[in-house]
């Protein structure tokens, strides 16, 4: 019984953790959304810079999507 109050209280931390993660990476999303958007229509200025910008937006995308559903499960067992 206490053990199990222990990894209550464990799982609420964690849980409480990636949800201020995935808070601070939503907002880094956004950003590198509008600053994509912002590159791709001043297209052909600044061309060289797409690739990188759109990696990382893809990878902080990624990254979110990962938090997110390892958020859903510790949800799910909580």
């Amino acid at each position: 019984m206490v053990q199990s109050a222990k990894t209550d209280s464990v799982n609420q931390q964690t849980i409480e953790g990636l949800k201020l993660q995935i808070k601070k990476l939503n907002s880094k999303a956004g950003q590198l959304k509008m600053d994509l958007h912002d590159l791709a229509e001043g297209l052909p200025i600044d061309y060289q810079n797409l690739t990188a910008l759109a990696a990382e937006t893809y990878e902080i995308y990624r990254h979110l999507d990962e938090l997110k559903s390892q958020l859903k499960s510790l949800e799910k067992k909580s």
